[in-house]
């Protein structure tokens, strides 16, 4: 009888039997009536699995994505494009309005004064190359989007599909992507799903480019619920390093209308794109998150996008008298290297506004300052043909702040182009990939497990529960050691106990298994690298070490999965290679 069960689906079971006479059928066969609701809907057994084979396998279709497949192409290089949402309207992209574009004529400032000034109000976390490489290449990426209409329309879908039409790129929407396949100590390609037709996939890629953005725990608003850390956590698990995960993106989020555009300081509307001049700030993004957690209100303290409050206060997390003076940081300064002033009124990280509190973003780090770790300037990872761009690239472009209006969109269409010509330039240099049939079965088990498990829990039910664990206010954005140890232990529990028996009935639920996963990890990197680093700097708080700690901590935290499979930490000093 066991036998039978295990070799009959629930769907199929249904269809022979027919609808509701199927458990009565069950009854009759003395099979446990629960059988046919606990069982997957997917017949795991006779799953189609493809295999496509590339050059260049770019991940992610957001503007790094974009760029990264359209330069692979010009280079030379086979090209396929695989989405988890839409080409251009998924992940942050749609909802970023202002690009960056550095004038060489306009500016009064150098491209070296310019990365100076960056470096002066990062408190030097940023990474002095990518700063210039911004610069440098973000006028040419901008042009090219005005030949392809991207500043036509607010829909970005359009704009983003002329070039990759043009030049034939093959593309892949809502395929989840759910392992980077390294063997011979180097990537041969990838492995995940497809949502609508329900199949495995495996590509064979002589060089990987992830353009996987950021992530973040789910919270209350946009445009951060479909990102969840997947391409950090899928490079992670193959030996990259990662970095950056002690700062914190501080955007608050609208009750209503969570995900209508914002301007630079919170007034909502739907907006065509523009472009933006050198404008050096100091954002920090959790100066009102403070304010809720040293005046109370009960409104502010629970998941973000709650509450609502006036932001009367302007500049870092620190005491509200701070708040008031212009160009000043906690901790003291340097003599000479104050910040600039901010705008008179002007609180919270560009893009959102004045009025609200809380961080749609929870989870998320300052662009480009948290993903994988580049070992050079052409966005490669320590694993050879690995490459990351945008907000999948720990690039510290403009450091752990968010110091340049526009630098977001700009700074993932430049590191776009960057990697993907490099990536063409490597797979010219490797033979054509091939991945091994005992890692095809490996992997392809470890997609389907959560189909398989017969009792366990469910992704929704552990992505509450960390959520509750790791949004509040007094956990993620203003830290105390005693606390983000108390928050580890949770968390080290869903990773024991939890993360095994997540499970699912079909794809749709096999998908957030994976995201719920990857959250799951990255809650204890964030945790842990938060509790290293013992000062306060950027959008990184210690309560308990309130200041700046520059003969310690003039350092990046990178982290790696050690041979024995836990997680290490190394420091890496700022600015370790040429500028």
């Amino acid at each position: 009888m066991k036998e039978l069960i295990n070799n009959i689906s629930r769907r199929k079971f249904i269809t022979l039997a027919g609808g509701a006479a199927s458990f009565s059928a069950l009854a009759a066969m003395g099979l446990p009536t629960d059988w046919a609701t606990n069982n997957p809907e997917i017949d795991v057994d006779s799953l189609n699995i493809d295999k496509i084979s590339t050059d260049v396998l770019v991940i992610g279709g957001g503007m790094a994505g974009l760029f990264a497949s359209v330069k692979a192409h010009d280079a030379g290089a086979k090209v396929l494009m695989v989405s988890k949402g839409r080409l251009g309207a998924s992940g942050q992209t749609p909802f970023a309005k202002g690009i960056f574009a550095y004038v060489p004529k306009k500016e009064k400032l150098s491209i070296d004064e310019f990365a100076q000034a960056v470096s002066r109000s990062a408190l030097g976390t940023n990474n002095p190359a990518y700063t210039k490489q911004l610069a440098e290449h973000s006028l040419d990426r901008v042009n090219e989007l005005k030949q392809r209409g991207f500043f036509d329309s607010s829909l970005y879908n359009k704009s983003f599909s002329k070039p990759i039409n043009e030049r034939n790129i093959p593309l892949q929407e809502r395929v989840v992507i759910t392992h980077l396949i390294k063997e011979n100590n180097k990537i041969v390609g990838a492995a995940g799903f497809s949502l609508d037709s329900e199949k495995i996939i495996f590509y064979e890629a002589k060089s990987v480019i992830l353009c996987t953005g950021a992530g973040g725990f789910k919270p209350n608003g946009f445009p951060i619920c479909d990102l969840t850390h997947d391409g950090t956590i899928m490079a992670y698990n193959i030996g990259a390093k990662v970095t950056g995960k002690e700062w914190n993106d501080g955007h608050p989020a609208k009750s209503e209308n969570a995900a209508a555009c914002y301007d630079g300081w919170g007034d909502m509307f739907e907006k065509k794109p523009e472009t933006t001049s050198v404008e050096i700030r100091h954002d920090l993004g959790i100066d009102m998150n403070y304010t809720a957690y040293i005046n109370g209100g009960a409104a502010q303290m629970g998941p973000p996008g709650m509450g609502k409050q006036e932001n009367t206060v302007v500049g870092g997390p620190y005491r509200p008298e701070e708040f008031n003076n212009a160009g000043g940081h906690p901790g003291g300064e340097k003599e000479g290297e104050k910040r600039p002033p901010r705008k008179e009124g002007k609180g919270g990280p560009p893009g959102m506004g004045g009025s609200v509190v809380g961080g749609s973003s929870a989870g998320m780090s300052i662009h480009k300052a948290e993903g994988i770790v580049p070992i050079n300037d052409q966005c490669e990872s320590n694993i050879p043909g690995l490459f990351a761009a945008g907000d999948a690239l720990g690039s510290y472009m403009a450091g752990a702040i968010y110091t340049q209006i526009g630098s977001s969109l700009a700074g993932s269409a430049v590191q776009g182009a960057v990697a993907g010509k490099a990536a063409a330039k490597y797979s010219k240099t490797v033979k054509t990939a091939s991945i091994s049939s005992s890692k095809i079965k490996e992997i392809q088990e470890e997609i389907l497990a959560p189909l398989k498990r017969e009792a366990g829990y469910s992704a929704a039910w552990v992505t509450q529960t960390l959520q509750g664990i790791m949004i509040p206010n007094f956990i993620i954005y203003i830290k105390k050691e005693n606390l983000l140890k108390g928050a580890l232990a949770y968390v080290e529990e869903l990773r024991d106990h939890h993360l095994p028996m997540l499970r699912a009935k079909n794809f749709h639920e096999l998908r957030l298994v994976h995201e719920t996963a990857n959250m799951i990890v990255t809650a204890e990197m964030k945790l842990k690298a938060s509790i290293m680093r013992t000062e306060s700097r950027c959008s990184h708080y210690r309560l308990d070490y309130p200041k700046v700690d520059y003969e310690n901590w003039n350092v990046w935290i990178n982290i790696f999965k050690g041979e024995d499979g836990t997680m290490q930490f190394e420091k890496q000093p700022f600015n370790t290679w040429p500028v």
